[in-house]
């Protein structure tokens, strides 16, 4: 359970801190860090679409694979009797 939290947590601090950018200034011994949002929407867009594209993928596969049980079974009637045995 601690990962499944973890792993959203993790994922938004790598996307703020991806959004980071540093700058030092030797003449002055300064450094400076600015936020740029537009790098962190355009890493969330990405995220968002690979997040799709493998959903996409694994409903492809699970489409496929009840294709080949279908193919594999046949489309039987059976006849199923539930009962109490007295």
């Amino acid at each position: 359970m601690r990962i499944v939290l973890a792993a959203p947590i993790s994922l938004a601090l790598a996307l703020g801190l991806a959004a980071c950018q540093v700058s030092k200034d030797n003449a002055n011994g300064t450094t400076s860090v600015t936020y740029n949002s537009d790098v962190a929407e355009n890493a969330a867009a990405d995220i968002g679409n690979t997040a799709q594209n493998i959903a996409s993928d694994i409903g492809n596969d699970v489409q496929k694979t009840g294709n080949k049980i279908e193919n594999k079974v046949g489309n039987s009637d059976v006849s199923v009797k539930v009962g109490k045995d007295e």
